[in-house]
């Protein structure tokens, strides 16, 4: 019996690694997953330890490696997704002299609000995509370079958690795909370079950046010491892929203007492919490189599952850990749309888009007597879908149009969530039926690389839609709500 062949995904997140081997068809033969902490050793910091990053991605490719092995399934690539807005300094041998600074660290915050001030800041924002805010890599160089003098003197590379991992598989420079490097606020979206204003602003030279590749570039195969380690195969090639966020536009089938991919997990996204770079004048909304004839225009909040991570700790402690946020979802769906009143603003973890400030915190508004927890769980899982809504509403004032939405994240797991998403948005919403977007488009991209597929038209065929959730009577609720939100 032959073998059967596969591309091996790794999807580098905020809290977890996962590996996962697809075949061309897109069916999953195996997954694995492996966690790592969010240190915080300051208020408003969020740092990881690279080196765990990079354990969890070897321990999570060991485990399917062993599974394909049993299912004769021959790994033929490595296809990879990271997390955007990561920041890590590294010495001449390309060891980390920092933590790794995730999207999630706000230090950089008054440096982030001071270019928002200036009209050189407001230029260079138009040009990279990336909004001025704290979660970007510019704003955190520049707070290093002042607050931490020695520690910006040891790095003499900078880069992220891809530049890093793609160093450990294959070892050589350092090189990043435009998609991640489009993420910095150090890279002009529309001349496809690095920018030298920004590079100025920041205090670093391009020979201290990595090189820029495409998202279907070879990087080289595995080393011969990850090959040893994992278990995959001698010369499996390694396809550098792109960041997180567009990726999973890919493995979601939302390839096209005009089909929106909305995520939600531990925050939530909405985001659209178009056919040439479009920066928002205004600053509301990012455009980010997926590969050379494609781009990302759209938003990222905080604020999504961790939302009901939160509403869990403070309402329901004494639930069981198993069942907490269960029950607490039967409780949300026993109140009404709209939550008899009551209206939550979600930024416990402050915000993103489309105000892109990093310092608003969390309202309930309207409580009276008659709430009980179902409504304030329901009036938080209502407040990050109207978040949502906004970010539609700023998409389309640019001359976009929404006809079709796709879905996915671990919202999608409660019927509930995903009733609201539909009726906040006021359209139908399609799920597709594998939760993994952005592996997936990994794996789409390394299959680009291999010639399996031709372009990224196929992705809207390999990742259909197979539920389709229409609007309730509860979206005229929300129409009325949202103006007041």
């Amino acid at each position: 019996m032959p073998d059967r062949h596969g591309i091996l995904a790794i999807d580098v997140g905020t809290s977890s690694t996962k590996a996962v081997l697809f075949e061309p068809g897109g069916s999953i033969v195996g997954s694995a997953h492996r966690g790592y902490p969010m240190l915080t050793p300051h208020p408003g910091w969020a740092e990881q330890d690279p080196d765990a990053v990079v354990t969890a991605a070897l321990d999570a490719m060991t485990a399917v490696a062993a599974a394909a092995g049993r299912q004769r399934v021959t790994i033929v690539a490595l296809g990879l997704s990271t997390a955007m807005h990561t920041l890590l300094g590294l010495d001449a041998d390309r060891r980390p002299v920092t933590p790794l600074l995730t999207w999630a660290d706000e230090r950089a915050l008054d440096q982030a609000e001071r270019l928002r001030a200036d009209p050189a800041g407001q230029r260079l924002a138009g040009r990279s995509g990336t909004p001025l805010h704290p979660m970007s890599p510019l704003p955190k160089l520049i707070w290093l370079r002042a607050e931490q003098p020695d520690t910006f003197a040891a790095a003499r590379y900078w880069g992220g958690i891809k530049e890093y991992l793609l160093h450990r598989l294959c070892g050589g420079d350092l090189r990043v795909d435009r998609s991640t490097a489009s993420a910095t606020g150090l890279y002009d979206v529309l001349a496809g370079d690095w920018d030298n204003e920004a590079l100025a602003l920041a205090g670093v030279s391009r020979s201290q950046l990595a090189a820029l590749v495409g998202s279907t570039e070879r990087i080289g195969p595995i080393s011969a010491a990850v090959a040893d380690r994992t278990g995959l195969p001698v010369g499996t090639p390694v396809i550098a892929g792109g960041s997180d966020g567009a990726l999973a536009n890919v493995g979601v089938g939302a390839v096209h203007p005009g089909t929106l991919a909305c995520s939600i997990g531990t925050s939530a996204a909405l985001r659209v492919t178009v056919d040439r770079p479009v920066v928002d004048p205004a600053g509301r909304l990012f455009c980010y490189a997926l590969d050379d004839r494609h781009w990302i225009i759209g938003g990222a909040t905080n604020n999504g599952g961790n939302v009901l991570g939160w509403l869990r700790a403070a309402l329901a402690p004494e639930l069981p850990p198993g069942s907490a946020e269960r029950t607490l979802l039967d409780l949300a769906g026993q109140a009404p749309p709209g939550a008899s009143g009551l209206l939550m603003l979600p930024y416990l973890a402050g915000e993103r888009a489309p105000r892109w400030h990093g310092h608003p915190r969390g309202v309930y508004f309207g409580l009276s007597q008659q709430h009980r927890r179902g409504h304030l769980v329901r009036a938080g899982l209502e407040a990050v879908c109207l978040q949502l809504a906004l970010l539609l509403q700023m998409l389309e004032s640019t001359g976009l149009t929404a006809h079709a939405v796709r879905a996915t994240g671990g919202f999608a797991r409660s019927p509930l969530w995903r009733q609201i998403l539909v009726d906040v948005l006021g359209r139908p919403v399609g799920f597709p039926a594998s939760p993994e977007g952005s592996a997936f488009g990994a794996a789409i991209m390394a299959m680009r690389a291999l010639g399996i597929v031709d372009s990224l038209d196929v992705a809207a065929d390999l990742a259909p839609a197979t539920d389709i959730v229409r609007p309730s009577a509860a979206t005229t609720v929300y129409t009325r709500l949202l103006p007041l939100y």
